[in-house]
Parts: C-alpha cells; sequence; structure tokens
C-alpha cells in the first residue's frame, strides 16, 4: 500500500508541474479548439507509456547509467522543442480555424505532437525511470508494475484534457484568440526556453 501511494502522489506532482507538454495542450486547444487539444492530450498518454515500456524492459536502467545516451535523449528532445517554439512563434496572428470547421490541425497531427513532445522530453524520462528504480520494488509482480505505469498514462490524459477542456472554454479562446500574436510569442518563447534550458541542463 505504501508503493502504491508513493507511487500516485509522485505522478500527481509530475503531472501537474508545468511544463513543455502543458504548453503544447495549452497552444493546440485555444488555437485549433476542444477536439484538437484532447488528441493532444491524448498523444501525451502515449508517449507516457513508452517511457513505462522501455523502463520495464530494462532500458531505462541504462539510460540513466549511460550519460552520453541520456544526453542524446536530451538533446533531441531540446531540439524538438525549439522547433516547435519557433514555429509558434513565427506562426501568422490571424489564424482562427477550428478543427471541425476547416482547415487545422488534423487529428493524428495533434495526436503526433502530443506524443513526440512527451516522448523526447527528459523530464518524463527521469520520472518514470527513477519513480521505477526508487519507489517501486524489485519484487513488485509484472501485472502491478503494468498497472503503476497505466496509471501514470491515464493521469497525464485526465490532467491533459482537463487542460484542453478549460483553454477551450468558448469564452476564453475567443479572448485568446483575439490575443493570438501576443500568445503565439509567449508560448514560442516559453518552449523555445524550455528546450534551450535543457540543452544546457545537467
Amino acid at each position: 500500500m505504501t508503493e502504491l501511494i508513493a507511487v500516485a502522489v509522485i505522478t500527481v506532482l509530475a503531472v501537474i508541474s508545468p511544463g513543455a507538454d502543458f504548453a503544447m495542450v495549452v497552444r493546440n486547444s485555444y488555437l485549433y479548439g476542444r477536439p484538437t487539444g484532447l488528441f493532444a492530450a491524448a498523444g501525451v498518454g502515449a508517449g507516457v507509456l513508452v517511457h513505462v515500456a522501455y523502463t520495464m524492459l530494462g532500458v531505462g536502467l541504462l539510460i540513466a547509467s549511460s550519460t552520453a545516451l541520456f544526453t542524446a535523449i536530451k538533446l533531441a528532445g531540446a531540439a524538438y522543442l525549439v522547433y516547435i517554439g519557433v514555429r509558434t512563434f513565427r506562426a501568422r496572428a490571424d489564424l482562427t480555424v477550428d478543427l471541425a470547421a476547416g482547415p487545422g490541425l488534423t487529428p493524428l497531427g495533434a495526436l503526433r505532437g502530443g506524443f513526440l513532445t512527451n516522448v523526447l522530453n527528459p523530464k518524463t524520462t527521469l520520472f518514470v525511470v527513477s519513480t521505477f528504480t526508487q519507489v517501486v520494488g524489485p519484487d513488485t509482480a509484472l501485472w502491478q508494475q503494468s498497472a503503476y505505469g497505466l496509471f501514470m498514462s491515464l493521469a497525464h490524459v485526465a490532467w491533459f484534457s482537463a487542460v484542453a477542456l478549460f483553454f477551450s472554454t468558448p469564452a476564453l479562446r475567443n479572448r485568446m484568440l483575439r490575443a493570438q500574436k501576443a500568445l503565439n510569442r509567449a508560448i514560442g518563447s516559453v518552449l523555445v526556453g524550455l528546450g534551450a534550458t535543457l540543452a544546457v541542463a545537467r
């Protein structure tokens, strides 16, 4: 029971802490509408399952012990965040599309964006690897470890779905769209800043 509580508490704290996933879901939700934000949230949850899978297979221990491998993952994630940040910063300010109303970000594109943002996020790598190596005991049954991993994924989907629902609320979204240029630059700067910080962090 103590192990279960520890995993739950660590997961909740990790999920709600602001980061690249949060910025990505907020961007998609206010810019393209609620469905796109929800697809991005689902992509984030799918990304968590990748971290859980390689950790349970033992690759997580390799990443934790190999500075070079972790650095490569960190730099790849940083580059992706900078790329998305620059695209957001430079996005035209007259975009008012919605997924159901015309061109924009497709469901697959939103899912892929959320997935890649999470998979390439060293923060999630450290969260999953450290939880399984420091909290989950070596004698914990495989089915129980899988349940922990599923809980981590579903917790991310639930939280970021709530974020998507909030930031796609019509009244709030309309206000954000009217200030779209400033918001694009703010969110783009945050993503670039996160990428740069990850690239230079030890």
